[in-house]
């Protein structure tokens, strides 16, 4: 498979009956969008295949799916924690003032004055906010709140600008 930039949209999370469907965890919205960005890449015990012409339906419990081949309770137990990738390009563009993470990860963050604190190593939700996690030379957590904390996002400088104190 490429190197291309891959953005994680949900995982199979166990089989549902017995005829081969599959529950999965999805991180769309609404969830069972994740069917409009096929073919997946699928990733599960450091192998990686690409798969089309899954269908699905969210249950409102839960979003359940029907992937081509598997048929049988056993072989979709055999996929559980698959991965459900896609190429980040395969996504519409974010509404103004919202972000994928993959696209903020590498981005170097700074200081309102300017002081360089390192770069996005990743994001996490606390349910409350996301949380940029800055690797420089030490790591920081600071909370991706807009206006607050997060004054501007620029991917044409590579650049994040917060209003945080370096000391914390």
């Amino acid at each position: 498979m490429s190197t291309e930039r891959r953005i994680l949209l949900g995982r199979v999370a166990g089989a549902f009956g017995v005829r081969g469907e599959l529950k999965l965890l999805s991180w769309t919205d609404p969830r069972d969008a994740l069917f409009k960005y096929q073919p997946w890449i699928l990733r599960a015990g450091g192998s990686e295949r690409e798969v089309s012409g899954v269908r699905g339906r969210d249950t409102g419990k839960l979003v359940v799916a029907s992937f081509p081949g598997v048929d049988t309770r056993e072989l979709a137990e055999a996929m559980n924690g698959t991965e459900i990738w896609v190429p980040r390009d395969r996504l519409p563009p974010p509404s103004p003032g919202e972000y994928y993470w993959v696209d903020l990860e590498g981005l170097a963050v700074e200081t309102v004055e300017g002081q360089p604190l390192g770069t996005v190593s990743h994001l996490f939700d606390t349910g409350a906010n996301d949380v940029l996690v800055v690797s420089g030379e030490r790591e920081r957590l600071i909370p991706f709140v807009t206006d607050q904390y997060v004054k501007s996002v620029d991917f044409q400088a590579g650049r994040i600008v917060v209003d945080w104190d370096p000391e914390f």
